[in-house]
């Protein structure tokens, strides 16, 4: 079978689990379109990425993103890295020629994944962001549904995307509530959920947004004793009208107290109802309008649909199509997702200008909050 050799520029959490896709796929996809060899570990620090490499069995650590970036043996790289750190890795990546799976948000700013998409006439590989959430069996079968007019016409609809590890004011300060670091919860976690509704729903019309800190200051990672100023959200409302008429509320939030990771949605249309928990990913419960309410109810109620495992071919089922899923299934469908597209020859989707497109959407969000009023979308 053809080889491809990969690079990981960054090897925290995402980039960890970026590589346990790797390591597991073959289980889940038969046959892959290639073999991935996993080559290449960059991080900021020598020893870091010397671990990260023996963890994966990779022969490389290196600190430098350009060793991989710029290595001709090298034909996939991934960004995963802190945001601010994307863009420069980005262009490298594109101007030789890599193929690119790059977490999101795509950059720091809306200038920089501008500068990014600038450069995407001139690239010719394919390029994917980390947007795991269509990848649920049952999103892609919500998908679907809308598609073939189970809803009818879109209402409304309310989704979010909860974390509960600022509500804690003793918690740290981590890069992720840094604007240095092109952190905050709408690049964290509301980027997930715009590009879940966008994939769903199509396209945003207006919007508007608020956010909140909730606590001015927290302790120092590195000095816990020491006080260090919050200067992003860690909470954000988004009201929004999709070009399709519906009104929505998006919410993003890291201090849901009593929540771990949770992603969930409601859509409401003339015909039916659509709604998911990922706290439950095995299900995507429906609501048939048609269905009979007489006599006494007749068979008229939300139904659970077992969406489980079940991915068309050249998924192998693995373990089992029953088996309840869970949150690493998705990234690993997402993930083969890129493999089929690099294979096929196809640019990537969701591509880099989606990245963008989202990137937008966040700008338009902190530009609503801070000057308070509505947002017109450009699509």
């Amino acid at each position: 079978m053809e080889t491809k050799k990969v690079g990981f520029i960054g090897f925290g959490f995402i980039g960890k689990v970026h590589a346990c896709g790797y390591i597991n796929l073959p289980m889940y996809y038969e046959p892959l379109p290639f073999r991935p060899v996993l080559s290449h570990v960059c991080t900021s620090r020598l020893e870091t990425a010397q671990a990260g490499a023996e963890t994966i069995g990779a022969p490389h650590a290196v600190t430098d993103y350009r060793e991989i970036t710029e290595n001709p043996d090298i034909e996939i790289v991934h960004i995963c890295t802190p945001n601010h750190l994307h863009q420069e890795a980005l262009l490298s990546a594109m101007a030789h020629g890599k193929h690119i799976y790059c977490d999101k948000p795509l950059t720091a700013t809306l200038a920089e994944a501008e500068a990014v998409v600038a450069a995407l006439p001139g690239y010719h590989g394919t390029a994917q962001m980390t947007l795991q959430n269509r990848f649920y069996p049952a999103t892609l079968r919500a998908r679907q549904l809308i598609e073939e007019g189970f809803l009818g016409k879109v209402l409304e609809y309310r989704c979010c995307y909860l974390h509960a590890g600022s509500a804690d004011p003793q918690a740290p300060l981590k890069w992720k509530l840094s604007s240095e670091a092109g952190g905050g919860v709408i690049p964290d976690l509301a980027s997930h959920v715009l590009d879940l509704m966008h994939f769903l729903l199509g396209d945003y019309a207006r919007l508007t947004a608020a956010t909140s800190i909730a606590y001015p200051q927290r302790p120092s990672l590195g000095q816990p004793d020491r006080m260090v100023p919050v200067d992003v959200e860690d909470c954000v409302m988004i009201l929004t009208r999709m070009t399709n008429g519906a009104l929505g509320n998006i919410e993003a939030t890291k201090i849901a107290t009593g929540s771990e990771d949770e992603v969930r949605f409601e859509i409401h249309g003339s015909k039916g109802a659509l709604r998911f928990n990922g706290m439950s990913p095995h299900h995507l419960e429906i609501w048939d309008q048609n269905a009979p309410a007489q006599p006494e109810g007749g068979t008229r109620g939300w139904t659970r649909v077992d969406c489980g495992q079940r991915y068309p071919a050249p998924s192998t089922g693995f373990p089992t199509p029953k088996a309840a899923i869970g949150w690493m299934r998705c990234h690993m469908a997402c993930l083969a997702n890129f493999l089929f597209d690099i294979a096929a020859g196809n640019p990537g989707n969701p591509g880099l200008s989606q990245g963008k497109y989202i990137q937008y959407l966040m700008d338009c969000c902190r530009r609503a909050d801070e000057n308070g009023m509505w947002i017109e979308v450009e699509n």
